[in-house]
């Protein structure tokens, strides 16, 4: 591979990582919205010292209401945050996941 060839490759595994990071976001913040849960709220509470998330702000303006949406199953949304690395926020949501059943 030539120096052009990998600096293209190097930018599409940029590009990709970070077009999946915001689907990511996305069915984070669309299963939030599911259950009737603010996903600024719990960001914050996974991430205290965080001021603002932009992409997340971003993702929102992407979400549907809950009624136009589809379901996202509980693992779904966890196996995603654990993938991309936030752990604290796989945590908050699997709270918020064993508060509902216990209400059932």
């Amino acid at each position: 591979m030539n120096v052009v060839n990998k600096k293209e490759h190097e930018q599409r595994v940029i590009e990709n990582y970070q077009n999946d990071e915001k689907m990511m976001i996305l069915i984070y913040a669309q299963w939030c919205i599911n259950h009737d849960l603010d996903p600024k709220e719990m960001y914050k509470k996974a991430y205290p010292s965080q001021l603002q998330n932009d992409a997340l702000i971003e993702a929102l303006e992407s979400t549907v209401s809950k009624q136009e949406a589809d379901e996202i199953a509980d693992q779904m949304v966890l196996n995603v945050l654990q993938l991309f690395g936030n752990d604290d926020l796989a945590f908050i949501v699997q709270e918020e996941i064993m508060k509902r059943e216990n209400k059932k």
